[in-house]
């Protein structure tokens, strides 16, 4: 089978699909799969075992240069598979009279509406948001996943949110992002060293903008005395987050890393005492599922598909949105309680076993085969 994979991000980048589309298309390649990647970066990308072609995201007509891309890549495939850029990929499978399968990880016209600042809401609030342009976009969306063979949704929360726009549920299912590969991984304490880290010490990682609210961490652990915070990413917020972080006092309690390869991350997990994620909203990050599989038990507010997979108590601890108090006192709770943290680390492995990249990736491969075949 040829196929290719589409994604708007790609490593170096933050985010979930930069993790996604590499590790399942590796997957693919090593199962004898003809693979291609299609995606948009700054920079020519790394290069792979199989070809990566790229758009410039300074390109003039970059979403019909991609379009245009994924038509000319995918009228030699079989199959075409998006983890973003789903309406570009939509259009080019179009034109190259290929079926295509969908990864869906949020819904573009929430996040596109949050980026340009038009909205401030959650993603449920926003579900009920009326507006001429709004309506456009949803059509262009909806039309978009219409034609898709087949597409998953890594929580039961998105899955839902999804079946409201219209699409027919049976070619909409849920599959759980799954907990990575794991390397060779030092212990704790030589990762500790290794990273200079000392003492209490929480993680984040992932893309610095509007959903994920690291302000609210910052306000929390501002408020924790002794606790550090290491924040692994980049993106719009980084600045201001920056900014943030020195008026609350944590010149030297917050940490910013920058973008990390995907490895590094697991060993910043391993090393750390706690996972924190103070998403407004989310659907089901990678970066739970990362940590959890490293032993790092996760503190992260209750939305959106995080529930799913973090269970308050048992691998981990869940507050409100929004909270800075309440997150604040479930880091205190935390690092009170030694017994607690304890359990929470020794199960945190086990909670995600089931969510293995064989297994994962496997459904999805058995999708894209069906698809072909139409």
């Amino acid at each position: 089978m040829r196929v290719v994979v589409v994604t708007g991000i790609w490593p170096p980048d933050p985010g979930g699909p930069a993790s996604h589309a590499p590790a399942l298309a590796g997957f693919l390649a090593g199962r004898g799969h003809e693979v291609e990647v299609v995606t948009t970066a700054d920079a020519a990308p790394a290069s792979r075992g199989y070809p990566v072609h790229w758009v410039s995201r300074r390109s003039a007509f970059r979403h019909l240069r991609c379009a245009l891309l994924i038509r000319k890549r995918g009228a030699l495939a079989d199959a075409v598979y998006a983890t973003s850029m789903v309406r570009r990929a939509a259009l080019g499978a179009a034109l190259a009279r290929r079926p295509f399968v969908v990864k869906l990880v949020s819904d573009e016209v929430f996040e596109r509406a949050t980026r340009s600042g038009r909205y401030t809401g959650t993603l449920d609030e926003f579900q009920a948001a009326g507006g001429a342009r709004l309506r456009a976009l949803r059509w262009a969306r909806n039309t978009a996943l219409r034609r898709a063979s087949h597409i998953f949704c890594p929580s039961a929360y998105l899955q839902e949110v999804a079946l409201g726009w219209g699409l027919e549920p049976g070619r909409v299912s849920v599959l759980p992002n799954p907990a990575p590969e794991l390397p060779p991984l030092p212990s704790r304490e030589e990762l500790r060293a290794e990273l200079g880290l000392d003492g209490a010490v929480l993680a984040f990682a992932g893309r610095l903008g509007p959903q994920k609210a690291l302000g609210v961490a910052l306000q929390a652990v501002a408020t924790v005395p002794g606790v550090t915070l290491a924040i692994a990413g980049d993106g719009p917020d980084r600045g201001e987050l920056e900014r943030r972080a020195r008026e609350l006092g944590l010149a030297d309690r917050a940490r910013f890393l920058g973008s990390v390869p995907r490895e590094q991350v697991l060993r910043l997990f391993r090393a750390t005492d706690a996972s924190v994620l103070s998403s407004a909203w989310e659907n089901f990050p990678h970066t739970v599922v990362e940590a959890l599989a490293v032993g790092c038990p996760v503190i992260a507010t209750a939305v959106g598909g995080v529930p799913e997979v973090v269970r308050d108590g048992e691998n981990g601890l869940l507050v409100p949105p929004g909270d800075p108090e309440a997150l604040a006192g479930a880091i205190r709770r935390f690092f009170d309680d030694g017994e607690l943290r304890r359990r929470l680390a020794e199960a945190a492995p086990a909670s995600v076993d089931g969510y293995t990249e064989e297994a994962v990736f496997s459904v999805i491969e058995e999708e894209l085969e069906r698809a072909a075949r139409r």
